[in-house]
């Protein structure tokens, strides 16, 4: 495998983007799930008033790049704790898993919510993906028990 380079997502990245979501979608045992179109994803990625920002793995050989993973996040606002990032997805193609490639995107988000002065990350793992579970420990992350996931449909 050569060099894995870390950098932001462009528009033009989308199309695979949508490819490693549904991806996930399918490991997370839910493919119908996602409805998002490719023209909302991007527009909300990169239009008039983008509301998430990602970071692509990327994965060079001869000359071809192919996105094989990336982590996509966006800015909440916390009551208790002030501005936060919230990640959202992290993907990393199943042939390339178990090769450092989540640390690199991880480490990259680490590494901006600090430039970015804000006061942590919070994210969602299934209780039954024990593989993410423990590549989050070893970031010395804690989980809540406590508190239940809640939506609605407008």
């Amino acid at each position: 495998m050569s060099a894995v380079t870390i950098r932001d997502v462009r528009r033009e990245d989308c199309p695979r983007l949508l490819e490693l979501i549904q991806e996930l979608a399918e490991f997370e045992k839910a493919p119908q799930a996602v409805t998002v179109t490719l023209e909302h994803f991007a527009n909300a990625g990169f239009g008039e008033k983008p509301v998430w920002k990602a970071f692509a793995a990327v994965n060079t050989e001869n000359g071809i790049e192919t996105i094989i993973g990336f982590a996509l996040y966006y800015i909440r606002y916390s009551t208790w704790k002030g501005s936060r990032m919230y990640l959202e997805d992290i993907i990393v193609n199943e042939n390339y898993r178990g090769k450092g490639i989540g640390s690199l995107l991880f480490e990259k988000l680490i590494e901006e919510a600090r430039e970015k002065e804000l006061g942590g990350i919070a994210w969602q793992v299934l209780e039954w993906n024990e593989p993410a579970i423990n590549f989050y420990k070893k970031y010395g992350a804690t989980f809540d028990p406590e508190w239940w996931n809640a939506s609605i449909t407008v």
